[in-house]
């Protein structure tokens, strides 16, 4: 028998022991992954929690955007505060009046309204505003304000780079044309992200029913602010004055509207020199007087521009020119006999 030959016989020979030797341990190995599993499978089963059916039906309803503006991790956590109720239907800043009413349905309440916020830019400088120097870092806000504050010579003013366009996971955010980003309010649900991307925090959330805003963030003396940018806020002060409701007030060198008082009339952008605020409101409507009015004067006494006149008992009369469209008239009048018409005679192009 040649070596060749021998060397077969004595593999035939061995091979049954190192199969049984490689064989038998991983039969075992496998016989107790088996068991583990089947008993991880029991365990599972067991110790389940149940989702409430609640919880399930409310995550339903829900948009589905788990942008956090709720406050809670996700649409799953916001329908965990619901259904215990911590939350209220419209805290859900991504939800419309019928995703609402849904909530509030299957919760057995009643919906509250709530009014939806958008996000306000605080900035109108864009390429009015002086640079200071030339910045060649990364093409983001975050990285050139780390860089002696940025390259604007106003150290209040949005740089123009769109980390809160890249933010908005709804695409409500977009860079305008004079380099300051605009906000697309039909689609903004008002979530906050752009607000945290900010570094410099000129984005807040703003009633979507108030038109006019404060576009500026400086808060240096007047000709200081000039110099840094020409639609800066000057602090004149002409629309604290114009304002027939006490609504803006000057801290910090810098006009500030509070949205609680503000009626919406828009006669503040019309003073502003230089444009620091800014009306969006594209026309606005007009009151009208008819024949069921009795002249209890009541409108007269509310209207903040005197546009409202007539004798006690007598039909009243608004003056077109003067009415800025506020309607407190019409929540006063006992006899509903003032409507707001149309939206001719005023247009105020946002700047």
């Amino acid at each position: 028998m040649t070596a060749l030959g021998a060397m077969a016989l004595l593999s035939a020979l061995q091979a049954p022991a190192v199969a049984a030797a490689i064989g038998y341990p991983a039969l075992i190995l496998g016989a107790t992954g088996l068991a583990l599993g089947v008993g991880l499978a029991i365990a599972a089963r067991k110790l389940a929690v149940e989702k409430d059916p609640l919880v399930s039906r409310l995550e339903g309803l829900l948009p589905g955007a788990n942008c956090g503006g709720c406050g809670y991790p996700g649409c799953s956590g916001f329908a965990g505060a619901l259904a215990q109720g911590r939350a209220e239907p419209s805290g859900c800043v991504a939800a419309n009046a019928s995703t609402i009413a849904s909530l509030a349905k299957a919760m057995g309440v009643e919906a509250k309204e709530a009014i939806r916020k958008v996000a306000s830019i605080q900035c109108n400088g864009g390429h009015s505003a002086v640079n200071a120097f030339v910045y060649s870092g990364p093409l983001s806000c975050t990285s050139a304000v780390l860089a002696m504050g940025g390259p604007k010579l106003c150290r209040f003013g949005c740089l123009g780079m769109g980390d809160c366009v890249s933010a908005c996971p709804f695409g409500a955010l977009s860079m305008g044309e004079n380099g300051v980003p605009v906000v697309d309010r039909s689609r903004c649900t008002g979530c906050g992200k752009c607000v945290s991307a900010c570094p410099r925090k000129l984005i807040v959330l703003w009633p979507a029913n108030r038109d006019v805003t404060v576009s500026c963030s400086n808060r240096e003396r007047g000709p200081v602010a000039r110099k840094g940018c020409s639609a800066a806020c000057i602090a004149c002060g002409k629309c604290v004055k114009e304002c027939p409701v006490g609504a803006i007030v000057i801290t910090d060198f810098l006009s500030r509207i509070d949205p609680e008082k503000c009626i919406n009339c828009g006669l503040c952008a019309t003073v502003c020199p230089t444009g620091a605020i800014v009306d969006r409101a594209p026309a606005r409507p007009k009151a009208y007087i008819d024949t069921n009015c009795i002249g209890c004067t009541l409108c007269a006494k509310v209207c903040p521009t005197r546009a409202i006149s007539g004798e006690l008992k007598g039909r009243h009369e608004v003056d077109q020119a003067k009415c800025v469209g506020c309607g407190l008239c019409v929540s006063k009048c006992p006899k509903g006999a003032i409507r707001m018409l149309g939206a001719l005679g005023y247009r105020k192009e946002g700047r």
